[in-house]
């Protein structure tokens, strides 16, 4: 890949799209997936599975110093947030902490196939202050 080039739209490089049950790169399934409270439940890897955990099992969740992951929580859809799915999410969690530890395709969850859920038709562009040059 030392020969990949970032997509260049005026001054903005043009990046991954991230969200949704794919990788924002390689647009393929993530591993770490699993149908919980009628939607899919994903994580890229166990550290994001340890943070949704720790904000979903909360029973109090007060403001405190600025964490980098902040703002994946604050974008959490509304049904990983609400009270009466917090043990269905944590279940589902679980599961996925699960699958961690499973690497053969055969092992793979049936939610983690294809499905085009991504969030965003187009992918988001990030600006540098300037013309990019390559």
């Amino acid at each position: 890949m030392a020969d990949w080039k970032p997509e260049v739209q005026g001054a903005g490089l043009v990046g991954a799209v991230l969200g949704g049950s794919e990788d924002p790169f390689f647009q393929r399934p993530l591993w770490l997936q699993t149908r919980c409270a009628g939607h899919i439940l994903w994580a890229y890897n166990e550290e994001h599975v340890d943070e949704l955990s720790a904000y979903v099992g909360a029973r109090l969740r007060e403001r405190g110093g600025v964490r980098p992951t902040m703002s994946m929580l604050a974008r959490l859809p509304a049904w990983m947030k609400v009270a009466d799915k917090r043990a269905e999410v944590l279940a589902g969690l679980e599961t996925l902490r699960a699958l961690v530890e499973r690497m053969a395709p055969g092992d793979r969850s049936d939610a983690a196939h294809g499905r085009g859920d991504r969030p965003r038709a187009r992918r988001s562009t990030y600006f540098r202050g300037g013309p990019y040059e390559s």
